[in-house]
């Protein structure tokens, strides 16, 4: 299972009673994406959780693929930001503080742990198997970042 799948709309009930219908809890969720972002579902909003809207859509779910916002290209996105939150040191609960002001999303920090976990045993294995390869550079593109976000 994805990390994004783990990643949540913060009063996503207040914002359903805004737009008067239910909305998922999944930020990455056909529905929410398409509840959301309908000019008139975001007229609907007030305006601090209109701005966050607007923000994350500026942020990831700009593209230029035809099946956007369903490409993946979102979900790549958010999970580069993640990964640049950690490598600017910040631990998993202050990664859901800060994605929660930026977006109003949030996730449980045990599961933006596993993901770093995860990332960093990615890095690890492409590590190794660059060097097997003989790519050097790869292997020390891989290390760099895994001490990145090993801190």
């Amino acid at each position: 299972m994805a990390v994004t799948d783990k990643i949540y709309v913060k009063n996503h009930r207040q914002i359903g009673s805004q737009l008067e219908t239910n909305i998922p809890k999944g930020a990455f969720k056909g529905a929410t994406l398409d509840m959301l972002f309908q000019g008139e579902n975001l007229a609907q909003l007030d305006d601090t959780t209109q701005e966050r809207v607007l923000d994350f859509a500026e942020d990831f779910l700009d593209c230029d693929c035809q099946s956007n916002p369903y490409c993946g290209c979102a979900e790549r996105k958010f999970m580069r930001y993640l990964l640049g939150l950690r490598e600017q040191g910040l631990g998993p609960e202050s990664i859901v503080d800060v994605m929660t002001d930026d977006y109003m999303v949030y996730a449980y920090p045990g599961d933006i742990l596993s993901f770093l976990d995860n990332s960093v045993r990615t890095l690890e294995a492409v590590e190794e198997l660059a060097d097997v390869e003989g790519d050097g550079e790869m292997a020390e593109q891989a290390r760099r970042k895994k001490q990145n976000l090993s801190g």
